[in-house]
């Protein structure tokens, strides 16, 4: 399916479509969804381009993914969709400049187009252009990624606590809860990684609309604005790498609480071991079958072998503790 926006005076109105042959020639935004091959020529007709598909906009070098092509300026860039779910992922997107018309094409649903068709429905500017819509595109997207970082750090935050400082005063945690924290701490990271490179191509589309104003009707604010999106992804780009180092930080001490407990409980076995040692010594000689053995014939025999075993078994146990081994 596809969207057709037409300017109003004072916003961008979504056009019924009855027939592709009459697209209106005053539409400043086409925004195709999974496109069938009829809108494409229809889209094709209107805008004198040539609409990619899905397997073009999946090539991972930059010449396929930013190039000029018949005055018209194609941008392909990786949008972040589902980063709410615990399968986020990134699409391929197409933003296509043409004679001051924007053509979209995508194949999910990133929540900055909702956000920017609701936006530009309320309220636009007078005489928008398909580099004004491009414009909110562009912000709505960084915007949009700026908050999935925030969220990221603040839930990175809670899982450091987890780990660090457990409720309920224990320093030990079980097996299930360390399976939970360390499946979280995956899920942040993919989801980062995902953000970073969402940033990246989002920064080299910006750098290449910037360095195409020469014969595009660029106003000053315009401009300014493109800087500030610069900046903004630059900052945000170091700020996923942090969060990145700090995810790799908190999953190392993550193992390490693991091994300590595993640790932990390996000693404690040792020491077990070692303390029911003596005992069993003692266990051990007065079960022979000797049949010169003085201590058969004592009358409290029993009762000395018992409380030498207690004996022999508490005696390493005060030591290690007095060693401060436990």
């Amino acid at each position: 399916m596809f969207s057709v926006f037409v300017p109003t005076e004072s916003s961008l109105k979504k056009a019924f479509i009855t027939d592709l042959d009459k697209l209106p020639e005053n539409a400043v935004w086409i925004d195709l969804v999974k496109p069938t091959a009829a809108e494409d020529k229809a889209v094709e007709k209107l805008a004198g381009i040539a609409v990619p598909t899905r397997e073009d906009m999946q090539e991972i070098e930059i010449s396929s993914r930013l190039y000029v092509e018949n005055g018209a300026r194609y941008m392909t860039s990786m949008l972040m969709c589902g980063s709410d779910t615990e399968n986020p992922r990134t699409t391929a997107v197409t933003f296509i400049l043409a004679s001051h018309r924007l053509v979209t094409v995508r194949y999910d649903e990133p929540r900055p187009f909702v956000l920017v068709e609701n936006k530009l429905a309320r309220n636009c500017a007078s005489g928008i252009t398909g580099e004004m819509v491009l414009m909110e595109l562009l912000d709505a997207v960084i915007d949009r990624n700026a908050d999935i970082l925030e969220r990221a750090g603040g839930e990175m935050d809670a899982i450091s606590h987890q780990i660090f400082e457990p409720s309920g005063g224990g320093g030990t945690g079980h097996a299930k809860r360390y399976s939970d924290i360390l499946i979280a701490i995956g899920r942040k990271g993919d989801l980062t990684s995902k953000v970073r490179e969402s940033l990246v191509s989002i920064g080299r589309v910006v750098a290449f609309v910037a360095a195409a104003v020469d014969g595009v009707k660029w106003s000053k604010d315009m401009r300014e604005q493109l800087k500030t999106m610069q900046r903004d992804v630059t900052s945000l780009t170091d700020h996923a790498s942090y969060l990145s180092n700090k995810i790799t930080f908190i999953l190392d001490a993550m193992l390490g609480v693991v091994n300590l407990e595993q640790n932990n409980i390996i000693k404690l076995f040792s020491v077990m071991a070692v303390v029911l040692m003596p005992p069993t010594l003692i266990a051990s000689v007065y079960g022979m079958n000797f049949k010169v053995m003085p201590e058969l014939e004592w009358q409290h025999g029993y009762p000395l072998a018992v409380v030498m075993m207690v004996v022999a078994a508490v005696a390493p146990y005060m030591y290690f503790r007095w060693k401060k081994w436990l």
